[in-house]
């Protein structure tokens, strides 16, 4: 099966628990549908670089999955619906990255950075 991330954006008034459970929600709507998560992370509350919806900031979630493409496009469609989330992104990747995502490395961990003159 082909392997997919997510990252969604959940309204910055819920709670973090409530985010947490559109990520348990929409894990569950992808293995109804024969998929499984591979990982899931909460990057927490975030600022974004302008507003959605009239919010400023909002709770990022990033989902790592192996799914057939009819079960993502159920999970993005029932994303696209429901009013807690605000964005969406869905990228096609050939394997998954080891470890934890970029967002939740320290700062000292991440070699690959340019140095500031």
């Amino acid at each position: 099966m082909p392997l997919y991330e997510h990252v969604f954006i959940s309204r910055q008034d819920l709670s973090s628990s409530q985010a947490e459970g559109l990520v348990e929600h929409f894990s569950t709507v992808l293995t109804d549908n024969g998929g499984t998560v591979v990982e899931s992370e909460y990057w927490g509350v975030k600022t974004m670089a302008y507003k959605i919806n009239k919010n400023r900031k909002g709770h990022y979630a990033f989902l790592k999955t192996d799914a057939p493409a009819t079960a993502v496009h159920e999970m993005e469609r029932l994303m696209r619906l429901h009013e807690d989330v605000m964005r969406v992104l869905t990228i096609k990747v050939d394997e998954h990255a080891e470890g934890p995502s970029v967002q939740m490395q320290k700062r000292d961990e991440r070699s690959d950075r340019r140095e500031r003159r």
